[in-house]
């Protein structure tokens, strides 16, 4: 009775949970939780989508996914060429993930890298591919992905190192924002080194590309059945103000203020975070998408995660 019940839940539970966060945002991850207890601190804002500036969805198209809009969750190419790439140069693995399977291990999953996450992983990016949509991937990964040491999406990373909120980013802050994802921990938003401000510039470029390619046309599409319901959702959780956050939990960062820029009603736990030290790479690792042409770039290569 008790296996039957595992297996029930093995198999029921992933859909159910896929279906429940289409329309609610995920509270908190495991990473969270890890890095939490490693004494990171926590400082994590949901916003929806439409309140993200789309320089910041077509700057990770460019330096994390160039093909986004055009697979069903995964990237032959671009696996195929992480595949040989690390064959070729086994110590400098480099990973084959798109936004999609990046989203499914984010929420869902831990960060260690195993074959049993691997397959995890494998089966909840059809299971949001199916369910989900592009858009709300991306709205999910933007508000989940970490950019920096307790910091996690782009309205508490944008507020803690720019003092602006996600809507009103530019597209060079945009930019700078993704060129840190492959090593959050490592690489500095605040006073970057000279490999993150050329990464940077790299990326802005290519989010030109992306615009002209349209190549993330697909996060700009609304769906209205799933508008409408998220919006009801955020409706009933904000006390009627359509405009407020959905979630924001966040930690201090030095030499801010505690004030929270967003005036609506939020729900704040304040967790101290301990310093960490940090590194930058002397050699950058490959491109992730061609330079700028007017012909759609190649699958993106994806450093090591």
């Amino acid at each position: 009775m008790i296996a039957l019940r595992v297996l029930l839940l093995l198999v029921l539970g992933p859909p159910l949970l896929v279906g429940i966060y289409r329309f609610v945002p995920p509270p908190i991850t495991i990473l969270m939780i890890e890095r939490l207890i490693q004494g990171r601190g926590l400082d994590h804002r949901w916003v929806a989508i439409d309140r993200i500036a789309p320089a910041m969805t077509r700057a990770v198209v460019a330096s994390e996914d160039a093909n986004f809009c055009n697979h069903n969750g995964f990237d032959l190419h671009a696996i195929d060429a992480a595949f040989k790439h690390n064959e070729a140069r086994p110590g400098k693995v480099r990973g084959g993930s798109t936004i999609s399977q990046q989203t499914a291990k984010n929420v869902f999953l831990w960060p260690e890298r195993s074959w049993l996450r691997k397959g995890a992983e494998a089966y909840f990016t059809v299971l949001i591919e199916a369910v989900w949509g592009k858009r709300r991937i991306m709205e999910v990964y933007l508000n989940t992905v970490e950019m920096g040491p307790g910091v996690y999406g782009v309205e508490a990373a944008s507020e803690r190192y720019f003092g602006v909120t996600a809507r009103n980013m530019s597209p060079a802050q945009a930019s700078r924002l993704a060129a840190i994802l492959p090593d959050p921990l490592k690489w500095k938003v605040e006073h970057p080194g000279p490999y993150v401000q050329r990464r940077s510039g790299k990326i802005d470029a290519r989010s030109d590309t992306v615009a002209r390619g349209g190549l993330a046309a697909c996060v700009f599409r609304k769906s209205v059945i799933g508008g409408l319901l998220a919006g009801l959702f955020n409706e009933a959780t904000s006390g009627g103000d359509k405009s407020a956050s959905t979630t924001k939990i966040r930690a201090p960062a030095p030499e801010k203020s505690d004030e929270f820029l967003d005036p609506t009603p939020s729900y704040v736990v304040t967790v101290p975070a301990r310093p960490a030290a940090s590194a930058e790479p002397s050699v950058p690792p490959p491109s992730a998408v061609p330079t700028p042409a007017p012909a759609a770039p190649s699958p993106a290569a994806e450093p090591p995660r």
